[in-house]
């Protein structure tokens, strides 16, 4: 346990920056939930909307300092990728249907 001030100054600060880390870090993470059921339900122009959300969450978190800004960048380049991923198969999955039916 602390004994000086200034160490039990510090133990209040360390719990009031890990409760708005986590807050963060919750925030982000049900951002990115919602960003990967829009891509999962196949609405493209509902995920593209949520992709920019949560990069822009992601610039917060990251400009903040709760996560590093290289994490929130592969971040971003991995759900980016997913969703050009989905776009680029998504009219050729149409084109398929359209040719079977």
């Amino acid at each position: 346990m602390a004994h000086s001030l200034s160490a039990k100054k510090r133990v209040r600060q360390n719990e009031k920056n890990r409760a708005r880390n986590r807050a963060r870090k919750v925030a982000l993470k049900d951002q990115v939930k919602s960003f990967q059921g829009a891509l999962d339900g196949g609405d493209l122009k509902k995920a593209a909307a949520e992709l920019r959300n949560t990069v822009q969450r992601l610039d917060k978190v990251a400009a903040k300092r709760t996560i590093h800004k290289k994490t929130a960048s592969r971040r971003r380049s991995r759900l980016t990728k997913r969703l050009n991923a989905a776009l680029a198969a998504g009219p050729a999955v149409k084109a398929k249907g359209a040719l079977k039916a």
